[in-house]
C-alpha cells in the first residue's frame, strides 16, 4: 500500500433523536454535556468505537483490516503474532525488533494505522504509533436539555423479587436521552505521519474506507439506548500538497451550521438547520470535496 501524499481536513455533521449518542460513566451515563454551555458533547473514542466497529464488519477477514482495539480485547494478547512474525524474530537488538512488531502492527491493523496507539508496554512491546487522523470532539450546535424518562420491565431478575411483589413482576428503571441535537465534528488528516519509516502507511484505500464509515456507522450501530443517530453531513478538504495550503480552521469557519430562518423553539429535525457552505472562498490549492 502506497501512504497518502496529501493533507484533508474535514467536518462531520450527525444527528440524534430520543436517545443518548454518548452516556457519561461518571454521571449516571446522562448524555455528556459542557456545563458551562449546555451544549452535548460526543468524545473521540466513541466515534472512533464506532469507525473500529464498521471496518470490522465491512473487512471480515481481510489481509490488513484487523482491529487492535477490540471490545473486551486484551492487548497484550493480540500483539502476540507481531513477535512470531519473521521479521521480528530475525532482527538483532530490541530496538529493531520493536520497530519491526511496530511495522507489523501497522501493516497488520487498520486502527493502528488510522488513529495510532501506545503499543509499549512491557510484554510483547510494539512501540508507539501516532495515527495520521485524529477527530476532535463533537458539539452540538445549540445547547441540549437531556431528558430522564421512568421504564418498566414486566419482569423480574429472581424468585425473591417475585416473592416481595406478590407476583406482580416489574422492575423499574430509567433511561436518558436527547429529544433531539445536531452534533458537528472535525478531523484531520496529515500525510506526514502516514509517509516514510516512522509513518503509518495509511493509504488512499484506507482513507476512503475511512470516508465510508463515517457515512455508513450508525447504520451499523442502532440500540434501545442510542435511538435515532444518522451521518447528515461529511465536507471533506483535499490539499494539493502533504504540507497543506491553507490553516485548517479557516477552511472550518467556511462551513457555519445555523438555524432556519422560521424555525422557533427547540429543533427537532436536521430540517431545522441550514447547512451553509461557502464554496467561493475555498483557498487556491485546496478542494472542497461533499461526501454527504
Amino acid at each position: 500500500m502506497t501512504a497518502i501524499a496529501n493533507r484533508y481536513e474535514f467536518v462531520f455533521l450527525f444527528d440524534v433523536e430520543n436517545g443518548n449518542p454518548n452516556g457519561d460513566p461518571d454521571a449516571g451515563n446522562m448524555p455528556r454535556i459542557d456545563p458551562e454551555t449546555g451544549h452535548g458533547l460526543v468524545t473521540d473514542v466513541c466515534l472512533k468505537r464506532k469507525v473500529r466497529n464498521f471496518v470490522e464488519i465491512a473487512k471480515t477477514g481481510g489481509k490488513g483490516y484487523n482491529i487492535y482495539v477490540k471490545e473486551k480485547a486484551v492487548l497484550s494478547t493480540t500483539r502476540s503474532p507481531a513477535y512470531e512474525a519473521p521479521e521480528v524474530k530475525q532482527a538483532d537488538s530490541t530496538a529493531e525488533k520493536i520497530a519491526a512488531a511496530r511495522n507489523w502492527m501497522c501493516n497488520n491493523f487498520f486502527d493502528v494505522r488510522t488513529f495510532g496507539a501506545v503499543m509499549s508496554t512491557k510484554e510483547n512491546n510494539c512501540g508507539q504509533v501516532r495515527g495520521p487522523v485524529q477527530i476532535s470532539f463533537a458539539r452540538s450546535i445549540e445547547p441540549i436539555v437531556p431528558a430522564e424518562i421512568s421504564i418498566t420491565r414486566m419482569a423480574v431478575e429472581t424468585e425473591n423479587e417475585a416473592k416481595a411483589q406478590d407476583g406482580d413482576n416489574r422492575t423499574m428503571g430509567r433511561k436518558h436521552i436527547v429529544p433531539y441535537a445536531l452534533y458537528r465534528a472535525e478531523g484531520y488528516v496529515s500525510a506526514h505521519l502516514a509517509q516514510g519509516d516512522k509513518g503509518t502507511g495509511f493509504s488512499d484505500d484506507d482513507l476512503e474506507l475511512l470516508w465510508q464509515a463515517l457515512e455508513n456507522m450508525f447504520d451499523h450501530d442502532h440500540s434501545a439506548a442510542r435511538g435515532k443517530m444518522n451521518s447528515r453531513g461529511l465536507m471533506v478538504f483535499k490539499h494539493d500538497s502533504s504540507l497543506g495550503n491553507a490553516p485548517a480552521h479557516k477552511l472550518f469557519d467556511l462551513i457555519k451550521v445555523n438555524r432556519k430562518e422560521g424555525s422557533e423553539g427547540p429543533a427537532r429535525h436536521f430540517s431545522d438547520y441550514d447547512v451553509l457552505v461557502d464554496q467561493s472562498n475555498v483557498p487556491q490549492g485546496v478542494d472542497l470535496q461533499i461526501k454527504l
